[in-house]
């Protein structure tokens, strides 16, 4: 692909726009905090999802793997946009989705669209600031058979995730942007 700066800054720019949001924030990890990235807005935004897509996607064959998926609702776009996505760009990546309960009806799957046992998959959040997330994917990924090789993030907001998820199940975090080159 071309040179990805253009993009990577534009998508920096849009998480600025639309995603960071100031205030009296209460985070999925029970910690409190004066800001806060909504992601969905922009990997729910057309221009926001393809710009990330992209880039995820220029990770994942710098890193070999084929298959992409995390913990519902958070990775739910992020893996779709990959998904499509890889198919133009000639590098098709298989997604699949992890669920945070076993579902009690139908299959009782906890992994929804899980490649075959053995793949080597990435992990993908929208944001991490303990790591739980991933850790909750990658542990239910290995209970399947799979082997996560890669955990990945749109922001890092730097906050102790990427040592937890290292300690926890060995995975370096590479997120598309850190909190502190957001402000860069």
């Amino acid at each position: 692909m071309a040179n990805i700066e253009p993009r990577r800054e534009r998508l920096r720019a849009l998480l600025l726009e639309k995603a960071y949001l100031t205030g009296d924030f209460i985070l999925s990890s029970g910690k409190h905090s004066n800001h806060y990235f909504d992601c969905r807005r922009v990997t729910l935004d057309p221009e926001g999802l393809a710009l990330a897509s992209e880039l995820l996607i220029e990770k994942m064959r710098r890193d070999g793997l084929a298959a992409i998926g995390g913990l519902a609702i958070g990775a739910d776009p992020l893996v779709a946009g990959v998904v499509a996505t890889s198919w133009r760009l000639d590098y098709p990546i298989q997604g699949f989705i992890v669920r945070k309960e076993q579902k009690r009806h139908g299959t009782g799957r906890k992994i929804e669209g899980p490649p075959a046992a053995g793949t080597r998959v990435a992990i993908i959040d929208d944001v991490v600031t303990s790591g739980g997330s991933i850790i909750q994917a990658a542990e239910s990924c290995l209970a399947e058979g799979l082997k996560p090789e890669a955990a990945y993030a749109l922001v890092d907001r730097e906050e102790g995730g990427a040592g937890e998820i290292s300690r926890a199940c060995g995975l370096g975090l590479k997120p598309l942007f850190k909190y502190s080159q957001l402000f860069a």
